[in-house]
Parts: C-alpha cells; structure tokens; sequence
C-alpha cells in the first residue's frame, strides 16, 4: 500500500505561479512511476504529467511542457510540479497519483486532491 498526500494549492491571480509536491508513504520501494492529474469543473479528469524511477517524463499535452514541469526526488519519496504562468483554465483539483508493484501486476495509488483556483 501507498499512501499519497498533496500540498502547495491554494487561490492565485491569472500569471502567478505555484508549486504542488505530493509525499508518499508506505510501500515506497514498489512505485514505479508518479504523476499528477487535473480535474477542472465539468470535465473529465486529465493527466498533467508523469515521471518514473528513472526521471523520464511524459506530459499529458504538449502544450503543457511549457507551464507545467514535474520532478521527482527518490530519495524523498516526493513528486513536484511547478505551474508557471497559471490561467483561469488551469482552476481545479489535481491529483497525485502513482503506480506500484503489487503481487504480479501494478497498482494506482491517488492522493485526497489539492484545489487550485486562479482568478482572472
């Protein structure tokens, strides 16, 4: 079992910048991989960005690389990511999430959430 907690959300104006980092705890040694999720209001959740062991990132949209990097310190068992230039659009919850080895398979892991709101 993993358990997963974020920090860093809160309301910002349109341009500010903020920084969310998710601890995680418990079964440390089996993640695989963690990442974080936007659930903007009325819409289906979305992948942010994902990074593995080996620091190697994926983002859900191209488009994102350029306001939104992730980053990972293993020995902190800790993800981050860094939103720069925030807009209204960005407003929701985001998620933490990771996989782990469990028996033979993988397992998906998700934080309680922390809001983002960005006021125009």
């Amino acid at each position: 079992q993993v358990q997963l907690v974020e920090s860093g959300g809160g309301l910002v104006q349109a341009g500010g910048s903020l920084r969310l980092s998710c601890a995680a705890s418990g079964s440390i040694s089996s993640i695989t991989s963690m990442g974080w999720y936007h659930h903007a209001p009325g819409k289906a959740r979305e992948l942010v960005a994902s990074i593995t062991n080996g620091g190697t990132t994926q983002y859900g949209d191209s488009s994102l690389k350029g306001r939104f990097t992730i980053s990972r310190d293993n020995a902190k068992s800790t993800v981050t990511l860094q939103i720069n230039g925030l807009k209204p659009e960005d407003t929701g919850i985001y998620y933490c999430s990771c996989n782990a080895r469990r028996g033979v398979g993988l397992a998906g892991y998700w934080g309680q959430g922390t809001q983002v709101t960005v006021s125009s």
